[in-house]
């Protein structure tokens, strides 16, 4: 399957490449920036490739995933954005991940945005969710930034997270709001 692409005003959301394994293995290295996405350690090189080679299969499986996040004034690879889900997830997730150095800059939440806007608009969707740990306060910003709400916890995979969620604006035409605040 082809990924899609999706631009938006500083950002290139693509498929992954071959010619990204070295700028997302860096990324996937940094223990603060694979802390944030809930892993315990940084990734060595072949376990970046293999994730990058999953975010690719997710697409191919269920016709949506994460993309590559490339900046368009520069053409480097700075993150991922997009959507996941895998059977044990209690609903469709919008997830984000950039590289350290290019934290502070407002490339998750423009990148979240415009994923949830492909989610409802697209996919024709009407909630998305976001699992964040509770130390994970970056995050925890962008997904209040989406107007996404804190619905409650999960337990998933052995881990307790807050999941924040948003419904589909009329017409689906981004996020609207939470079902639920707490």
């Amino acid at each position: 399957m082809k990924v899609p692409e999706v631009t938006t005003e500083r950002l290139l959301l693509r498929g992954f490449r071959e010619e990204d394994t070295d700028a997302w293995a860096e990324i996937c290295a940094d223990e603060e920036v694979m802390r944030s996405a809930g892993l315990e350690h940084g990734l060595t090189a072949p376990e970046s490739y293999r994730d990058m080679l999953f975010w690719l299969g997710h697409w191919g499986l269920k016709g949506f995933g994460h993309w590559a996040l490339e900046e368009r004034a520069t053409g480097e690879l700075i993150g991922r954005t997009g959507l996941y889900h895998p059977p044990d997830w209690p609903g469709v997730e919008v997830g984000w991940t950039v590289a350290r150095p290019r934290w502070g800059e407002g490339f998750a939440p423009e990148a979240g945005a415009a994923s949830l806007r492909w989610a409802f608009g697209e996919l024709g969707l009407e909630h998305v969710i976001s699992l964040i740990a509770d130390g994970n306060r970056r995050s925890q910003r962008v997904a209040e930034k989406l107007g996404m709400g804190l619905e409650g916890r999960v337990t998933v995979r052995g881990h307790e997270l807050r999941m924040y969620g948003t419904d589909a604006a009329p017409a689906g035409r981004g996020p609207a709001r939470s079902r639920v605040s707490t």
